[in-house]
């Protein structure tokens, strides 16, 4: 059995998704290749061919995959389907968008935001917001697996030396086409990539008062900020910040929850993190069941002390 894992990369690195995918990928048991699928990038080729794990790199260049677009992504992985047991994309935005569309073509049920691997062919996902874990086996001859990335450690990015192989790229779909993107830019650290996350809740009441008193903390520590879904919702911080089961899964080594109760839809987004502190005046709060360190405070005066202790 051999499985292909679809890399992102911004067509000169591969981001790190692609290394828990491989992580995933090699639990199954199988020799694991490597979809670089771009436009002039040979740079990021070259990048997968150096994780460990991976036994080859398949390189497929041309403009119509610059810009990673769903529909020539597909057809581009359907185009090598045939050789592989396993298919294993991110769980992110592209993977979530792609996935689908390769188990439509294949005739297979796609397999999502797996967690684990019990078997080559029996995996665990959560269901109920995380409340549950499932247990599903397949007799599908092709697996689409979709990869939580949190659920598993990255591979290193380096330590290997990988064949690359180039391979035609597919011809424009005809269906969509790629028409501009409007990137957030931070100084801060991407939040599914970062090593801690401070997050405000819906008691911080302002977007003021969000801004002033979780950015001295975000500063000290290096950390990317987030929110929860109420925070979101009242307009104190932007939708791309928002952690959650509708949000964004991450798991860093500090997760810091000031002023959010709890509610499991927020717990499902960050409850993988490694050390979670919470700051929440209320003792019934939720999110002090999940806490590895629990203040029970004013975040208003708890979090600038912290600030000046740091």
């Amino acid at each position: 059995m051999t499985s292909l894992v679809i890399a992102e990369h911004d067509n000169t690195s591969i981001k790190a998704a692609t290394l828990n995918t491989v992580t995933a990928a090699l639990a199954c048991g199988a020799e694991v290749h490597v979809l670089v699928a771009g436009h002039n990038a040979a740079n990021a080729a070259a990048a997968a061919a150096q994780v460990v794990g991976v036994s080859k790199v398949i390189h497929a260049d041309g403009p119509s995959l610059a810009h990673g677009l769903a529909e020539n992504l597909a057809n581009q992985v359907l185009s090598l389907a045939a050789n592989y047991s396993h298919i294993l994309f991110p769980a992110t935005a592209s993977g979530k968008n792609t996935a689908p569309r390769v188990a439509a073509k294949l005739d297979v049920a796609q397999i999502s935001d797996i967690t684990r691997v019990d078997a080559a062919d029996t995996f665990e996902r959560p269901i109920y917001a995380g409340n549950a874990i499932a247990t599903v086996q397949s007799t599908d001859p092709v697996m689409v697996i979709t990869v939580r990335t949190t659920g598993f450690d990255a591979a290193p990015a380096s330590g290997a030396q990988a064949m690359v192989e180039s391979s035609p790229a597919v011809d424009e779909n005809g269906r969509s086409s790629f028409v501009g993107a409007e990137l957030a830019k931070s100084d801060r650290p991407e939040l599914t990539a970062a090593k801690i996350i401070v997050s405000g809740g819906r008691a911080l009441g302002s977007s003021e008062k969000f801004n002033e008193v979780l950015t001295p903390l975000a500063d000290k520590l290096g950390a990317a900020i987030g929110a929860s879904r109420a925070a979101v919702d009242a307009g104190y911080a932007p939708n791309d910040l928002q952690v959650g089961q509708t949000g964004k899964i991450v798991a860093p080594q500090l997760y810091i929850a000031c002023g959010i109760s709890g509610a499991i839809q927020h717990l499902a987004g960050m409850k993988d993190s490694k050390v979670i502190v919470a700051i929440n005046k209320d003792p019934e709060a939720p999110i002090f069941s999940v806490a590895d360190y629990g203040l029970e405070a004013d975040l208003f005066s708890a979090v600038p002390e912290l600030v000046q202790s740091l």
